[in-house]
């Protein structure tokens, strides 16, 4: 488990991707790979999600497969079995909270506020994603929600209005783990086939975070 949150530290941003057909998952993964950002979450927001995360982890083992927008128990399940490494919700429920931790899955539950963080940090869970970033107030919320529990050890995931423009600003906080970037690879782009344009994100990201 540390092992996968050390791989996304390593990279700083984890593309957060919603995909509609399975056709396109190894022309994605492959652009994200050759852009230098060996990380995918695909979000259960399309019927896809499953096949393409079981397609990533078998025909592309070198990519780091989550599952994102996990919200019931046969998400988790069906997340699990198609090999993803990883989950992340957008809020917090503790029934999958603890179906995570039964099943010693990485997980991430979202959060967005002290009391909900407070709660994640007593179900024993210090990776957060925070969610819906901009719309709560972005970095400031963001910093002055870690001035009273960064030093519980709580490290955020800030996912929701994270952009080029703002990611280093996001990664200077030091509670932050890594970002959630939607920009990076839009169901536009997939639809269209649009990899370099993709490719070319993900090699601006790597240099961004190389001058942090």
């Amino acid at each position: 488990m540390h092992t996968i949150f050390e791989t996304i530290e390593k990279y700083r941003i984890i593309p957060v991707i919603a995909i509609e057909n399975v056709s396109a998952a190894l022309p994605l993964a492959d652009a994200l790979l050759e852009g230098g950002l060996p990380l995918a979450e695909i979000t259960f927001r399309t019927p896809a999600a499953a096949e393409v995360i079981q397609t990533l982890t078998e025909k592309r083992p070198e990519l780091c497969v989550g599952a994102g927008t996990v919200l019931t128990p046969t998400n988790v399940h069906d997340a699990i079995h198609a090999g993803a490494k990883f989950g992340v919700a957008p809020g917090l429920n503790a029934e999958i909270i603890d179906l995570a931790e039964s099943l010693e899955w990485a997980f991430v539950p979202g959060i967005c506020t002290p009391s909900e963080i407070e709660s994640a940090l007593a179900m024993n869970f210090n990776v957060l994603k925070f969610f819906p970033a901009g719309a709560m107030g972005g970095i400031t919320m963001l910093k002055a929600l870690s001035a009273p529990y960064s030093h519980t050890g709580v490290r955020f995931i800030p996912t929701g209005g994270v952009s080029e423009s703002n990611l280093a600003e996001y990664l200077a906080i030091p509670t932050v783990l890594a970002c959630g970037g939607t920009w990076i690879a839009t169901k536009t782009d997939i639809a269209e086939g649009n990899w370099e344009q993709i490719k070319k994100r993900c090699k601006k990201i790597t240099e961004i975070v190389a001058n942090l």
